[in-house]
């Protein structure tokens, strides 16, 4: 068996993947290694076809899926009849949690590029300055104008829809043509416009190719679906299995193994360089050493920290860049769930076309200079949301025959719904640690989280849903109703911040290129590298950091520096 290469890239989702394609594009002979199984594009995505009346019980989460997925449930809709195949088994993979968290994971090649929201923003200055603005953590080592570039790259490659608002705090970017909004959106929107002077509303900014074509595996324009969670057969939304990874493997110079569960990364301390990992193979429990040039863990924020916690050396007694003591801390999320609902008698004669998958966005407002400065809390949020039109069907004992078909095909009342999704502070305390008493099936430490939203954020949530309580009724919309539901912090999906990039490596673990400090040959690309979380989602930030640190580790090998 070959046990040494140019590269090593742990993990096959959406970081893993773009470091994948990025380093065997340059040249390198890659080595890629995920702890799950194989998933091949099209050919297993069993359920991609399927209806709801395919499930006996509908495409719901059952009772028997809350026995072995409790914690994959807590979102309501992971673990459905359709899509519970790419979550895992709670039981067979165990954390703890001192506070609730709510950690959703996919082992498989793939990860959670196949099930993943598709809502693709960037960040902006106002994000990479927040934290030195405010005298909150560590200031990033880097500005928008560093990823820009890479931002247009990383979307011009991936296909991402939208529309350009003009906005500073929701930068414009390399966008194919939006989705429609539906009449009551647009109603939103004129309303907003009309009574606000700092906000708007949009369509969602979504990798899904709405028109032409996009390198991998066929890609081709949305279909209109709306079963994306299942694994898209079409390519229409990005993942890895149908975009970076046929890309890699179209080199020559990609190797994948699945089944690999790497649990540490190897110290040269004469030469002050990783000179490899150690992998458990999760069928045989055999385990084996793979040496490179360079490694990036993309395995996602908690299993690359708990890789590196893991990686404990004479040089590292602490964990593999842990010299700051930031290793596990400040791990954030964004906090969702609150918002408001309404409903409309208008536009009785409208209906819709298709299922769009994507909804409606109404960037940050809050925080951004003179009168949107807030003195209860500090940063901002967005909406995502958007308008529909259900069925008025009831049960009625008299209504049969005819009646019956009638009333069924009957539209029902147009209803909207704003949901708020806001950024959460790093705080030191918020943190993940090793549990060395709880083993899991292979011998490894559990993970246990100890980790809460605080005053700030709850401040934001009030916030939240005053004003989108506000903008439903300023738009004479009736019956409408804030709600501010179960949140805990994973709920997201959002993970991210356990090992961070910064200035300094005596309050940071990564440095502007997203090496460890004290490891230049060790690159984390996935969401543990985020200094601070932004209010918008993150997986276009963590192609654009994989994209361009990959660029620089090929540059650094090329000089002899690594």
């Amino acid at each position: 068996m070959q046990n040494r290469f140019d590269a090593i890239v742990v993990g096959t989702g959406i970081s893993g993947g773009w470091a994948a394609k990025e380093l065997c594009e340059k040249g390198l002979k890659t080595l890629v290694l995920e702890r799950g199984h194989m998933v091949k594009h099209i050919e297993d995505y069993p359920t991609a076809n399927n209806d709801p009346w395919d499930y006996k019980t509908g495409d719901v989460i059952t009772k028997k899926t809350r026995e072995i997925q409790g914690k994959q449930s807590r979102t309501g809709y992971t673990t459905t009849e359709s899509s519970k195949h790419f979550f895992v088994n709670d039981l067979e993979h165990p954390y703890n949690e001192t506070n609730r968290f709510d950690w959703m994971r996919g082992y498989h090649v793939g990860g959670r590029s196949i099930t993943w929201g598709r809502q693709s923003y960037r960040l902006t200055d106002f994000d990479f300055k927040a934290n030195i603005k405010d005298g909150i953590a560590t200031d990033w080592p880097i500005r928008y104008k560093d990823l820009k570039s890479w931002y247009d790259y990383v979307e011009g490659y991936i296909g991402v829809s939208g529309q350009n608002v003009g906005l500073p705090q929701f930068p414009d970017g390399n966008y194919l043509r939006p989705m429609d909004l539906n009449c009551v959106e647009n109603h939103l929107k004129d309303s907003i416009n009309k009574n606000y002077n700092d906000r708007l509303l949009t369509i969602g900014r979504t990798a899904i190719i709405t028109e032409g074509t996009k390198p991998g595996l066929g890609r081709v324009s949305c279909q209109y679906r709306a079963r994306c969670r299942r694994g898209c057969p079409y390519g229409a939304y990005f993942s890895s299995n149908s975009s970076t990874l046929p890309a890699a493997e179209a080199t020559g110079n990609m190797t994948l193994r699945p089944n690999s569960i790497v649990h540490e990364v190897i110290y040269d301390a004469n030469k002050k360089l990783a000179s490899g990992v150690r992998v458990i193979d999760t069928e045989t429990k055999e385990v084996f050493e793979f040496n490179s040039k360079v490694i990036f863990l993309c395995a996602s924020t908690v299993a690359s920290t708990s890789i590196l916690m893991q990686s404990k050396s004479d040089s590292f007694p602490d964990g593999m860049g842990n010299s700051s003591d930031q290793l596990g801390r400040n791990i954030m999320d964004h906090h969702l769930g609150v918002g408001a609902s309404a409903e409309t008698d208008d536009f009785q004669d409208k209906y819709y076309f298709g299922r769009r998958n994507n909804g409606i966005y109404i960037p940050r407002f809050r925080n951004i200079g003179g009168e949107t400065n807030r003195k209860d809390f500090l940063r901002g949020y967005g909406y995502q949301g958007g308008g529909s039109r259900g069925s008025t069907f009831k049960v009625a004992e008299l209504d049969y025959g005819s009646r019956f078909k009638e009333e069924l095909l009957k539209p029902g009342t147009w209803k909207i719904r704003l949901s708020g999704f806001g950024e959460v502070l790093p705080y030191e305390q918020n943190r993940m640690t090793l549990d060395y008493q709880k083993l899991d099936n292979w011998g490894l430490p559990t993970v246990t989280f100890d980790a809460t939203i605080k005053e700030n954020e709850l401040n934001m949530r009030k916030d939240m849903q005053q004003q989108a309580i506000e903008m439903l009724e300023r738009g004479g919309f009736k019956d409408v109703k804030g709600h501010d539901g179960d949140y805990a912090l994973g709920l997201g999906i959002h993970e991210m911040g356990t090992a961070r990039m910064g200035r300094d490596s005596r309050t940071s673990v990564l440095n502007k290129y997203n090496q460890i400090h004290e490891v230049l040959n060790v690159f984390v690309t996935d969401g543990s590298a985020m200094t601070s979380a932004g209010n918008v989602n993150p997986s276009l930030t963590y192609m654009a950091l994989t994209a361009r640190a990959a660029n620089h580790a090929v540059q650094e090998l090329k000089k002899m520096n690594l």
